[in-house]
């Protein structure tokens, strides 16, 4: 899961940059921001050195998801779009929301530390990659995404209280992330705006 996850990411943040017309530098950039960013603000965030700047073969897997772009984009429109890879981003979400709702059970942080480091692993490196090409965080508007990992959070934390298995809590967090955001791609799930909300009240 994990590996697909930084494939998957690194392919859509590198494609993402290509539909801006960034150069082969910038589209690596933010691919590998795309991958890397939201386990690293974890890292800091519990006092360790990134993995990412220890495991050579983590950054193997985001380049490869680079250089995937570059070839998918010479054969079809806008390969984040694709079914593939969306449902591959789905899988890598929950890989990262479970990676980082381990590393805060294992430091002992509570409830809300849980679900923000689960949250923050999982979604931190889109939102970093969002900046670098200059747009607001699409995780921050209607799409029912960081929800998911918000969700997998608190499964992991509820199942861990209740002194349930590490294994269990993980499979848990996994399947209710994946599975959210799978159910969200499916149904049109979106996150409803105070405008929205508004127009619901008026009527």
């Amino acid at each position: 899961m994990n590996a697909i996850g930084l494939v998957a990411f690194a392919l859509v943040g590198s494609a993402k940059a290509i539909r801006a017309e960034f150069d082969l530098f910038g589209v690596t950039v933010v691919g590998l921001v795309t991958a890397f960013a939201g386990g690293a603000t974890r890292d800091v965030l519990v006092g360790r050195v990134p993995l990412a700047l220890q495991n050579v073969g983590e950054v193997a897997l985001g380049l490869l998801g680079v250089c995937l772009a570059v070839v998918l984009y010479a054969w079809l429109e806008a390969p984040d779009d694709r079914p593939i890879t969306l449902y591959a981003d789905a899988i890598g979400l929950a890989a990262f929301a479970t990676a980082g709702a381990i590393v805060a059970i294992e430091i002992g942080l509570p409830a809300f530390g849980v679900v923000a480091i689960a949250t923050i692993n999982a979604v931190g490196g889109g939102a970093f990659a969002d900046l670098l090409l200059d747009r607001s965080p699409f995780i921050l508007f209607e799409d029912f995404y960081a929800s998911c990992a918000v969700l997998g959070g608190s499964a992991y934390w509820l199942f861990t209280a209740l002194a349930a298995d590490a294994t269990l809590a993980a499979a848990a967090c996994a399947t209710v992330t994946v599975g959210t955001r799978v159910l969200a791609l499916s149904r049109g799930w979106t996150v409803p705006t105070a405008q929205r909300l508004e127009a619901v009240t008026g009527e």
